[in-house]
């Protein structure tokens, strides 16, 4: 198959083959281009729809997107099953093989640099939501009485609130210093927007956490601890992940 070359991810060279039926964006299979010591996991696209102009519109398409961003992640999962990778940009396209052997030089040193700092190491996602305030406005609303009893229950429903949300700032900080203490490191992201991401309740927390992979297990079970600790708190667990959020500017 002749086209571009779209770009996956870079890593140090392993040992391990890659599953013999995946596929990556449009269909074709990943294949290793070694450089320097390091391995760029390629594979081929059309240029029709991957070369400057096409690819900044198909950006645009989010079915389009959503298709091409599956593919990307299938394969960086399964590089990540026997190997640290670095994951590239979505969308990291050239033109030929001598391209990216050209973009590995350039970027040897940075590469290696973060090789070095997140070999043998996933990322974990853990994310927390308050659910007592959606559970509190499903009630119904009681009729007010009067204008007396309306105020009252305006009072009553901004205290709820109010109390709510420290319980969820508390709970959300405690629970990421202790999860920060036993990661080598973590980041803070910003909240979900729940039209986004269709989850139910509020997001309080959204963290990445640097956790050898060797330790992955005890990660696991130190956040499964603390679940039911703080009722109307939902504790999501995602994971474990090419380390995205700790890989600076290569992704």
């Amino acid at each position: 198959m002749t086209g571009l070359r779209y770009v996956y991810a870079v890593c140090r060279p392993f040992g391990t083959p890659l599953q013999s039926q995946l596929s990556g964006v449009a269909g074709d299979p990943p294949r290793a281009l070694t450089h320097h010591g390091l391995v760029a996991v390629v594979s081929h696209v059309p240029e029709r729809d991957f070369a400057e102009e096409p690819l900044h519109r198909h950006l645009e398409d989010l079915d389009w997107l959503t298709e091409t961003a599956r593919a990307h992640q299938g394969v960086i999962d399964a590089l990540t099953t026997v190997t640290t990778p670095l994951p590239l940009r979505l969308g990291t396209v050239f033109r030929d093989d001598s391209g990216v052997r050209m973009m590995m030089e350039a970027r040897e040193e940075d590469f290696q640099r973060t090789l070095d700092r997140l070999e043998g190491r996933v990322e974990w996602g853990v994310k927390v939501y308050a659910e007592s305030e959606q559970r509190e406005s499903a009630r119904p609303a009681q009729k007010a009485t009067s204008g007396r009893d309306y105020l009252r229950q305006r009072r009553m429903q901004t205290r709820s609130h109010e109390e709510m949300w420290q319980k969820a700032e508390h709970f959300s900080t405690r629970l990421h210093e202790n999860l920060s203490a036993f990661a080598e490191d973590s980041r803070l992201h910003p909240p979900q927007n729940p039209a986004l991401s269709k989850a139910t309740g509020q997001n309080v927390l959204n963290a990445a956490y640097l956790v050898p992979r060797a330790h992955s297990e005890e990660f696991v079970e130190l956040v499964d601890r603390t679940k039911g600790d703080a009722p109307g708190m939902r504790i999501e667990l995602t994971g474990p992940w090419a380390a995205y959020s700790f890989a600076g500017e290569a992704t």
